[in-house]
C-alpha cells in the first residue's frame, strides 16, 4: 500500500496524533480509529487523492467522522511544519 518512505510518514503522523490525544486527554478506546489507521487515512487522502466516502467505507467510519479526522491529520501535520528561514542582518 505505501512505500518505506510513505510508511515512515504514517509512523511520524500516527505519534503525533497520539501525543495530541494524549494532550487533550482523550481516554483509550474512545475513538474509531486508532492513530495510526487515521493516519493511513489522511496519507491515503493526500497521497493517493482517495475519495472521503471510500476511505469512511474501508474504516466502517461515517463520513462526518472520516472529514473529522481529515482536519485533524492536517492541523497535525500542519503545525509541525518548520517556521519560514530566519535571515541575518
Amino acid at each position: 500500500m505505501f512505500n518505506a518512505a510513505e510508511q515512515g510518514l504514517v509512523l511520524f503522523l500516527s505519534v503525533s496524533l497520539a501525543a495530541g490525544r494524549d494532550r487533550c486527554g482523550t481516554r483509550s478506546g474512545a475513538r474509531a480509529l486508532t492513530p495510526y489507521w487515521q493516519a493511513v487515512l489522511v496519507l491515503r487522502w493526500l497521497i493517493d487523492d482517495t475519495r472521503m466516502i471510500v476511505l469512511a467505507r474501508d474504516n466502517k467510519i461515517s463520513v462526518s467522522t472520516a472529514y473529522s479526522y481529515q482536519s485533524e491529520g492536517i492541523t497535525v501535520l500542519a503545525a509541525r511544519q518548520p517556521g519560514p528561514p530566519v535571515t541575518r542582518t
